[in-house]
């Protein structure tokens, strides 16, 4: 009975290996996986594979700061050539927006268009109600029920009149699986594979307590964000679920600078025209991170990607990378430039920062400025140095640099609602207009909360590469 069984797995593994593997001749030739060649990245800089010591080498007993230096390495991946702007984030809004209309559109309380919705297949058989995107808003002949869906999103003043989008309704749920929780060994569903050490006997009844993030609408419309610690059961115990209001917040202009009239600012700078090339200001760290969750399913919906075959998300840069890439790989260059010097040959400033006491406008501009205003570094990304300040994706602890890995180095954490406010610092980098030299240095760090959000920090996003090396030719085969 057992030489049977034996036979037949041998069989079902033969079977299992396919055409090729047993046409093969009795030669070892491998089996080829399915690939899907991605272009490049549109308005990306590929950031080739290197090392660099990351850090500060200076020891700065004004400012307090001590020689701090590690020898990292990094893979691949592609970055925005600039900081996401104005034009690029009212994208992600107006998405937001037109779904919110397509989806009230559907609504029996807004006339009932159920050509809005796709809820079955070309075939007629049912799938999940989804937004059918191909068909347009009636933006300029709609029925009288179509133009309270499409004007359900607005908002207006009770005193002046004025109307607006609502910014408290524009909101985007999204999901995150977390691949890297699943993967740890303590989190193996069969307690026989958590511990390698043979003389330790796995306890078969061993609860293994996990912590998730979910969300929900409450009935009175209040967003809630939540982690909730439960024992490990199935693999939804790694999907992670998110709301976030993903509008900036314009007020953020009165509120980091008192007593100073910036009220234009707070009116225009994200809705007018003259402004849509300018960095997107007044986004906090979870709301970039929404951002890149959209880009890449706005990525994926546009490729005709075969079943089963993962991409490379568009995400926020750790800290080490967004380092490397400012500093151009070059251990030796304080800024993104190769010298010291904060002005070029021609005596003019080499980025958008604060000068001299007072004076911002001794480099040509005010508060922002339109990306790209400045040359790029050597790797040819703009606006490393001031301009806007930058989110990373990695938390912020004082001896961050000194616990990362050597290689792809990162610090991750995933904050609870509950845990201390002081849990929920992110890295930012590159300083900002408002800064004055020594914090635009590409080995300086800073922080920020993340839900909180500023008028002078903004973002750009990288995909890793997914690629290998050509010994020969020393170069990265996509």
């Amino acid at each position: 009975m057992k030489k049977i069984l034996l036979i037949t797995v041998i069989a079902i593994v033969l079977t299992a290996c396919g055409r090729n593997a047993m046409n093969s001749g009795g030669d070892l030739v491998g089996v080829r996986s399915a690939a899907f060649k991605e272009p490049a990245p549109f308005g990306m800089v590929l950031v080739k594979r290197g090392s660099f010591r990351m850090g500060s080498a200076d020891t700065d007993s004004i400012w307090g700061t001590q020689a701090d230096t590690k020898g990292v390495s990094f893979e691949s991946f592609w970055m925005d050539e600039t900081e996401i702007t104005n034009a690029k984030y009212r994208q992600f809004v107006y998405w937001v927006r037109d779904s919110i209309i397509r989806t009230r559109l559907a609504d029996p309380a807004y006339g009932g268009n159920d050509l809005f919705m796709i809820t079955e297949d070309r075939y007629g058989e049912p799938v999940t109600p989804h937004l059918d995107w191909t068909r347009p808003i009636p933006w300029r002949r709609a029925s009288e029920e179509e133009q309270r869906a499409i004007e359900s999103v607005n908002f207006t003043h009770p005193v002046t009149g004025a109307t607006s989008l609502d910014p408290r309704q524009m909101v985007y749920r999204y999901e995150w699986y977390d691949y890297t929780s699943e993967a740890l060994r303590r989190n193996n569903f069969d307690p026989a594979l958590r511990v390698r050490n043979t003389d330790i006997t796995p306890d078969p009844n061993e609860v293994i307590m996990i912590s998730k993030d979910t969300a929900y609408i409450t009935e009175d419309g209040r967003i809630v964000n939540e982690t909730i610690t439960r024992p490990l059961s199935n693999y939804f115990d790694f999907l992670n679920t998110y709301i976030i209001n993903i509008y900036p917040d314009e007020t953020s202009w009165i509120n980091d600078f008192r007593n100073a009239y910036n009220e234009p600012y707070l009116r225009l700078y994200f809705t007018h025209p003259g402004y849509d090339d300018y960095p997107v200001v007044g986004v906090s760290w979870e709301q970039a991170n929404a951002f890149s969750v959209w880009r890449t399913e706005l990525y994926k919906s546009s490729m005709d990607i075969p079943a089963g075959i993962e991409i490379e998300p568009y995400r926020l840069p750790t800290e080490s990378e967004w380092e490397y890439a400012a500093r151009a790989g070059k251990s030796e260059n304080k800024y993104p430039w190769a010298t010291d010097a904060l002005k070029d040959s021609k005596d003019c400033f080499m980025a958008n920062f604060k000068p001299g006491d007072g004076d911002y406008t001794a480099d040509g501009h005010l508060i922002t400025a339109r990306v790209a205003s400045f040359s790029p570094n050597e790797f040819g990304l703009y606006d490393m140095a001031g301009n806007v300040a930058e989110w990373t994706s990695s938390v912020f602890t004082e001896s961050g640099l000194q616990q990362m890995s050597d290689i792809n180095p990162d610090l991750h954490y995933n904050s609870a609602k509950e845990d201390p406010y002081d849990m929920k610092k992110k890295v930012v980098r590159g300083g900002s207009w408002k800064d004055v030299a020594r914090f635009i240095r590409s080995d300086m760090r800073s922080f920020e909360y993340q839900n909180e959000t500023r008028s002078y920090i903004g973002f750009r996003c990288v995909r890793t590469q997914v690629g290998f090396s050509d010994s020969k030719k020393g170069k990265v085969k996509k």
